[in-house]
C-alpha cells in the first residue's frame, strides 16, 4: 500500500489505507459550516483543539470541508458515543454518494453508540432530516437516532470511520464499503416489476439537469417494450424492488442510477444516455462497473447543449438536447433495442415547436450551444 493511501492529508482510495481505518476520539468537537461556499471550513477537532482531517469530506482530488477555527463558545454537548456520518446533503444523489460514506463501519459499532451526527451542508440550511434520509438508513439495516450539529458542539466520544465512498477515484468504493452495501442494504426487499424499464427525468423539468426530447424517447422505447419509470414518484423501497427485478435498465444519467449501482447485479445489462458534456457521468459510470461487477453502456448522443445565459459552461443547471438516430444506434448496438430499429433525429420543425412549447431560450435563461458535430459520434 502507498504511502499517500495512509496519509489522511492525501484523497481517501478504494484500495484502502486511512479510508478504511477507524478512530476514536474522546471530547470531540463538532464544528459545522459558518459560510455557504463548495469548500468551507468544518468539520471534528480534537479535544486538543487540533484538526482531525480523516473527518473531511473529500471530492475527487481535494477536501471540500476544510479545517475550521476553534469556536469561541461551545453550547451544546452530546453525551456518550456517536458516529461520525460527515456532511448531510439535501440533494439525493450527493447524500447518497457523500452522506453515505461512512456507514461501512456500522456493523462494528451500532450496538454501543447513541446515533449518528452529520453537520449540514451549509450554515442554517440543510439541518432538517428528511424522509429519505431516515428511509435510506432503515434500508441499511439501522434505525439509529440521526442529530444534525448546527452549532459547535462537544461530543463525549466520537466515532470517525474513513471516506469509504465518495466522488473521485474513490467512487469505487473501498472493499469493506462495497461489502457493508452488499450485506446489508436493502436486502429484505424482493425484486418487482418489468423486465425492461426507462429510468427518466422528463418530469422534474429542464431546469433540473433535463433531456430535450426525452418524452419522444419514452414513446420510442415503449415501443421497444419498456416501462417508462419516474423514480420520484415513488418510495426508496419501490425503486429498488423495480431496479432489482430489471433485466434490460435504460437511464438518463443522474442520482437514480447511484441508487441502482447499490442493488444492481452482475446479470442485469445497464445503459446510461449522457444528458450534458460533465465528468461526472464518468464517475457515475464507475459506480455502476465497481459495485454491479457489470460495465454499462454510455451512450452518447446530444444534439446540443443547452446552458444558463448568466454562466455559459455545461453545469447542473444546463440540460441536453437528444439526437435520437445516434441514442438508437448505440442501443441496438448493446442489443438494449431491436437491430431494426431506425430511429430519427428531430426534424427542425419538431425541435422548434418542443422548444416554443418547454420555453426555452430566448428570455428563458438558457442558450444554445451546439456541439462540433451536429451529428455526435459514438463514444
Amino acid at each position: 500500500m502507498s504511502d499517500s493511501a495512509s496519509n489522511p492529508d492525501d484523497q481517501p482510495l478504494p484500495a484502502g489505507g486511512w479510508s478504511e481505518q477507524i478512530l476514536t476520539l474522546a471530547d470531540a468537537c463538532v464544528v459545522p459550516p459558518v459560510i455557504s461556499a463548495l469548500v468551507q471550513p468544518a468539520g471534528v477537532l480534537y479535544s486538543d483543539g487540533s484538526y482531525c482531517p480523516e473527518a473531511a469530506l473529500w471530492r475527487k482530488f481535494r477536501p471540500i470541508t476544510t479545517e475550521p477555527g476553534p469556536p469561541r463558545k461551545i453550547k451544546q454537548t452530546l453525551e456518550g458515543r456517536w458516529l461520525w456520518g460527515g456532511v448531510l446533503w439535501a440533494h439525493f444523489g450527493h447524500f447518497l454518494v457523500e452522506s453515505s460514506s461512512r456507514l461501512w463501519a456500522l456493523p462494528s459499532v451500532e450496538d454501543d453508540i447513541q446515533g449518528i451526527l452529520f453537520i449540514p451542508q451549509r450554515p442554517k440550511v440543510g439541518s432538517e432530516v428528511r424522509g429519505f434520509h431516515r428511509d435510506f438508513l432503515a434500508l441499511f439495516g439501522t434505525d439509529l437516532p440521526i442529530h444534525v450539529a448546527a452549532q459547535p458542539t462537544r461530543v463525549e466520544e466520537l466515532v470517525v470511520p474513513g471516506q469509504g465512498f465518495g466522488l473521485g477515484k474513490i467512487t469505487e468504493g473501498t472493499r469493506r464499503f462495497r461489502r457493508s452495501v452488499h450485506d446489508r442494504f436493502a436486502t429484505d426487499i424482493p425484486a418487482e416489476g418489468a423486465e425492461k424499464i426507462y429510468i427518466s427525468r422528463s418530469k422534474l423539468g429542464l431546469g433540473k439537469g433535463g433531456l430535450l426530447g426525452e418524452e419522444q424517447l419514452e414513446t420510442l422505447l415503449e415501443a421497444e417494450g419498456y416501462e417508462i419509470f419516474h423514480p420520484q414518484e415513488h418510495s426508496l423501497s419501490d425503486q429498488i424492488a423495480r431496479y432489482k427485478a430489471a433485466k434490460k435498465v435504460i437511464a438518463a444519467d443522474g442520482s437514480a442510477l447511484h441508487l441502482f449501482a447499490m442493488v444492481g447485479r452482475a446479470d442485469q445489462e445497464v445503459a446510461m444516455i449522457l444528458r450534458r458534456r460533465s465528468g461526472a457521468n464518468n464517475l457515475l459510470a464507475k459506480h455502476v462497473e465497481s459495485f454491479c461487477a457489470r460495465t454499462p453502456l454510455v451512450s452518447g448522443g446530444l444534439r446540443a447543449e443547452w446552458v444558463p445565459k448568466s454562466k455559459q459552461k455545461s453545469s447542473r443547471l444546463s440540460f441536453g438536447e437528444l439526437n435520437h438516430q445516434v441514442i438508437g444506434e448505440n442501443l441496438a448496438r448493446g442489443g438494449f433495442i431491436s437491430e431494426t430499429a431506425r430511429w430519427k433525429m428531430l426534424s427542425e420543425a419538431e425541435r422548434d415547436q418542443i422548444l416554443t412549447d418547454k420555453g426555452v431560450g430566448g428570455q428563458a435563461g438558457f442558450v444554445e450551444a451546439p456541439l462540433n458535430k451536429r451529428r455526435e459520434a459514438a463514444p
